[in-house]
């Protein structure tokens, strides 16, 4: 299985979808979209934690101040399903792989899986 979850509004997800052969992949826009219990249960089955795919750079997180909160997995699953801002984007699976954000080293190896 091939398939992106990103944000259309994003720059960051837009360049980084422009660098990557997109050939075989299933897009899925996050916004128009919304993730599904079930597409973000087999997120988590590829990573070790609800956390990992958590955006805690979201404007929202901030202004809810859940920096200060002790956050459990379930709390994680429950805003990322709520607010699709709350997933860090953008999320790559390539068969049994799974690439989160927009860092340097993820995107490296990323290209270097698909090239």
């Amino acid at each position: 299985m091939k398939k992106v979850y990103f944000l259309q509004t994003c720059d960051t997800c837009r360049r980084i979808l422009k660098a990557v052969n997109l050939d075989g992949f299933e897009k899925q826009e996050i916004k128009a979209n919304p993730v599904t219990v079930t597409q973000l249960e087999e997120m988590r089955k590829l990573t070790d934690s609800y956390e990992s795919l958590f955006n805690k750079r979201a404007k929202l997180y901030r202004e809810m101040d859940l920096k200060n909160q002790n956050l459990a997995e379930a709390d994680y699953k429950q805003y990322i399903l709520n607010e699709y801002t709350f997933l860090k984007r953008p999320v790559f699976i390539v068969d049994n792989q799974t690439f989160i954000g927009n860092s340097k080293k993820v995107v490296e190896s990323l290209k270097a899986l698909l090239n």
